[in-house]
């Protein structure tokens, strides 16, 4: 019987066992083997209650308009807790600095990821300058420009906005999204949408427009919430996924020291143990498949090696019933680096999701690291607590104690597609392609979120059985 090994327990990996769980039950003789270096699956899908509270260590949700995070809860019998973020709160602030003192300023309304569609709350917005306006105005008459290279995401919004839009918008988004920089991060991986409609359109705000009342007009019923996410958190879904597998596949704690083709398959090496296999399926962070392919495919695990990951520091702080009356509504906060501090942004997760807190609890969620400050990670638990209520202080004029905090680090977890991302990934398939067997899953490729994990994983598992002539069985 074909013996497939997932290298990899984070929700790419269990995706993919899911989906080759899915075929084995169906009557495909298939069997795998999932490893994972860490005592528990999942990856940085954690959660935790305290204080009558639901927190979050990663992910919170997940964008509702990416469908194969939500396809697989409901597969895997979690479409009844399934839950929409409350967008009749939605609101989000910018912290600028003016004259020593931080203010916050709403985002204006009509805003789509950075694009004004709405004329009148962008001029009358506090946010930008006079400039910055008559620039928004003029980029209506943008005409198409398709560029013969890639360029980073600050090149593309300073061509249309200015670099005042870089500042106040594109840099605080991405840092929130992908831990990255704008000026770093490449257009045509992380926002290709963007690239597509500046070659068809030439103007981002009426492209954005167009697509926004096709939608409408193709959307029937109410609109849906920007974000989805579970009743009982987002471990919920490794629980379930766990649930549905072999448990003698899974095996935790075991790292793979190396991958070596042999014959007609693999041999992996975890600890002291080698095993066969006919494929292989590496699910884990591009740099760790690097480090297991160095020896059998050294082209291939340069490639891998080359793409870079951000580190992050998550914090949740529960205060009392005082501080969330104090607390302005909407769903948090994004820190522009002229601001000067080190918080990349604040989600005031009651708001978000109130079923998360009870009545008299207000929960803060703050993040830290990101490709700029990869040395918060050397912090110690006080030291960031005390960056954060000092932070808290200066830019909400927050001064409780908080009744109790959680700190959690993830190191290497956000991958960053620089420019030339899209070539290097050609590159990486050509590659693979030369390895029988092989297939690659992850954050590392083509989007960071959950629901491109889910599809990655998935994705790489239909190639595995495809290759070996088998997903069309049963």
């Amino acid at each position: 019987m074909p013996r497939i090994a997932i290298i990899g327990g984070g929700i790419s990996g269990l995706s993919a066992a899911f989906a080759l769980e899915e075929k084995r039950q169906s009557g495909t003789p298939v069997e795998y083997v999932l490893y994972e270096s860490a005592p528990r699956l999942g990856g940085v899908l954690v959660t935790d209650h305290v204080d009558g509270c639901l927190i979050e260590a990663g992910p919170d949700s997940f964008l509702t308009e990416k469908p194969w995070a939500a396809d697989l809860c409901r597969k895997i019998g979690l479409g009844d807790q399934l839950i929409g973020s409350n967008d009749a709160e939605r609101k989000t602030y910018i912290v600028v600095r003016k004259n020593n003192h931080d203010q916050l300023v709403v985002m204006p309304d009509g805003l789509m990821f950075m694009v004004p569609t709405k004329i009148l709350p962008t001029v009358m917005s506090p946010l930008f300058s006079f400039r910055t306006k008559l620039r928004m105005a003029g980029e209506w008459f943008h005409p198409p420009h398709k560029g013969e290279h890639d360029e980073t995401v600050a090149e593309m919004v300073e061509r249309h906005y200015g670099s005042e839009m870089v500042d106040l918008l594109a840099d605080p988004l991405l840092s929130g999204v992908y831990g990255g920089e704008a000026s770093q991060l490449s257009v045509r991986a992380v926002l290709p949408r963007f690239a597509d409609m500046e070659s068809k359109h030439g103007s981002l705000g009426r492209a954005m427009l167009s697509s926004r009342k096709k939608m409408a007009a193709a959307t029937k019923g109410p609109a849906r919430p920007l974000f989805s996410s579970l009743k009982d958190g987002m471990q919920q879904m490794v629980d379930a996924l766990v649930a549905q597998l072999d448990p003698n596949a899974l095996r935790v704690s075991s790292p793979v020291q190396s991958l070596t083709p042999q014959a007609g398959g693999w041999t992996v090496s975890a600890g002291y143990q080698t095993d066969q296999f006919d494929a292989a399926l590496i699910a884990a962070p591009a740099h760790a498949a690097a480090a297991v392919l160095d020896a059998p495919a050294r082209l291939l695990a340069t490639e891998l090696a080359s793409i870079n990951y951000s580190s992050s520091v998550t914090v949740t702080l529960g205060f009392d019933e005082s501080v969330r009356r104090s607390l302005p509504p909407g769903f948090g906060f994004l820190v522009p680096r002229s601001a000067g501090h080190r918080m990349l942004a604040a989600t005031f997760v009651h708001n978000k999701f109130p079923h998360r807190a009870p009545q008299n609890r207000a929960l803060v969620r703050c993040f830290l690291g990101g490709s700029r400050d990869e040395q918060i990670l050397d912090s110690s638990e006080d030291q960031i607590l005390q960056i954060l209520r000092d932070e808290l202080h200066q830019i909400i004029g927050l001064q409780a104690e908080p009744l109790f905090s959680r700190v959690y680090k993830w190191k290497s977890a956000m991958a960053q597609y620089s420019v030339g991302h899209l070539e290097r990934l050609a590159r990486i398939q050509a590659l693979c392609q030369e390895l029988p067997g092989l297939a690659l899953a992850g954050n590392g490729f083509n989007g960071i979120g959950v629901p491109d994990c889910v599809r990655s994983g998935t994705e790489a598992a239909t190639k595995i059985l495809s290759d070996m002539g088998m997903w069309s069985v049963a």
